[in-house]
């Protein structure tokens, strides 16, 4: 794993964003549910609605991630695209978040790079 302290998010391959999350990353899932039940789920990750970011990883909240435990720790994006991801990636760096990637081609990319997943209605 490379340093990861950006100060952009880091579009990264699915084998990329693995590799982080073997290392300790945070792996968050942002797609809505009905996508999630549709195309199938990532083990493992965190699902997190894109509306409550602030509530989720803002530094002084009480719903705070309890699996963030600082500013410094890995997180890795998975959405459906970059056009998903990208934004919550964009959130997490502009507030503070000093490692963030997310995942080039999204939920196939991760599917079909043979990570975990959960089947959906569609599989």
């Amino acid at each position: 794993m490379t340093d990861q302290t950006t100060t952009e998010p880091e579009l990264v391959t699915a084998a990329v964003g693995a590799e982080w999350v073997q290392n300790g990353a945070v792996l968050i899932d942002v797609r809505s549910q009905p996508t999630r039940e549709r195309v199938g789920g990532i083990d493992g990750a965190i699902v997190v609605d894109r509306e409550r970011l602030a509530e989720l990883f803002g530094a002084d909240s009480a719903e705070r991630l309890v699996q963030v435990r600082s500013p410094e720790h890995p997180i890795v994006v998975v959405c459906g695209s970059v056009a998903g991801s990208q934004p919550v990636a964009d959130w997490l760096v502009e507030h503070g978040h000093a490692a963030v990637a997310h995942v080039d081609g999204g939920f196939d990319a991760w599917k079909g790079a043979g990570q975990p997943v959960t089947p959906g209605t569609e599989a």
